[in-house]
């Protein structure tokens, strides 16, 4: 399978959010609360990535994780690159607040 053409990774580019293309490359920068937040980001994107049996490359920087796309062995873009990200999109940013225990009956 040949890497997509530019025009068609340009045109694909609006169907995510946030995403943006560097070079033959799709980056997007995410921002979280605090490192913890932004490493159960990285184990979900991770348990995704292993299901999908395509794997981005990242990095983490305490609050933020940068995440590239391409299919390394074509050396540039394919269509499930663009369906990664819109999957990676899609799972969760902040964990839920922790309801508080019921106080016990008096």
């Amino acid at each position: 399978m040949p890497a997509i053409a530019p025009e068609e990774a340009r045109r694909l580019l609006p169907t995510l959010d946030g995403w943006e293309l560097r070079g033959e490359r799709l980056h997007r920068h995410f921002r979280f609360r605090d490192f913890r937040e932004a490493m159960r980001f990285v184990d979900a994107m991770a348990e995704l990535a292993e299901a999908e049996g395509h794997h981005p490359d990242f990095s983490v920087h305490y609050a933020s994780v940068d995440v590239e796309l391409w299919t390394h062995a074509i050396g540039g873009l394919s269509e499930n690159d663009f369906i990664l990200a819109g999957k990676i999109d899609a799972l969760p940013r902040a964990r839920a607040p922790e309801a508080a225990a019921p106080a016990a009956p008096e």
